[in-house]
């Protein structure tokens, strides 16, 4: 069946119906190439960067580790809200590793009984305190611990 050659449609005869051009026996032109359509707002592979408080309560989120990534990532290294977060999550953190080991030298002279019980309360209190931490600097606040806080104050603004 022969083809239109400047509309693509098929031609019954020698003329084309739809466009009144000859008729020839070539293939319909070959469409352009499919794009994607362009809707919405472009995507540009740089992240934007999240706001203060959110990055302030994920400093919080997994310790040391959080608290060492935020002060390496650039937009959030210049910025001392967040650095004091990073360095009391830093600082928090190895307070309570500390602390943690000293509970466990006591476990040879404590009875059996009240080590589970320190052992516990202690667990208690560091999750209550963790998760203080990250709603208050997710709320803007910062919260200064007290032998902690000011040493994190120091340490982000230098």
């Amino acid at each position: 069946m022969p083809f239109c050659a400047s509309c693509g449609a098929s031609v019954e005869g020698r003329f084309c119906a739809k466009c009144g051009a000859a008729a020839s026996a070539a293939a319909p032109p070959t469409p352009p190439p499919y794009t994607l359509p362009q809707s919405g707002p472009s995507v540009s592979p740089v992240a934007a960067p999240m706001e203060d408080n959110v990055a302030s309560a994920l400093c919080y989120v997994l310790g040391f580790i959080t608290g060492i990534v935020f002060l390496v990532m650039e937009p959030y290294s210049k910025k001392r809200a967040i650095r004091f977060h990073a360095f009391q999550s830093i600082f928090v953190c190895v307070a309570m590793i500390a602390v943690d080991i000293v509970l466990s030298m006591l476990l040879p002279v404590l009875p059996w009984s009240l080590y589970l019980l320190l052992g516990r309360l202690f667990g208690l209190a560091c999750l209550v305190l963790w998760l203080f931490l990250i709603y208050s600097a997710y709320q803007g606040k910062a919260v200064a611990l007290p032998v902690i806080g000011p040493l994190a104050q120091k340490q982000a603004q230098s």
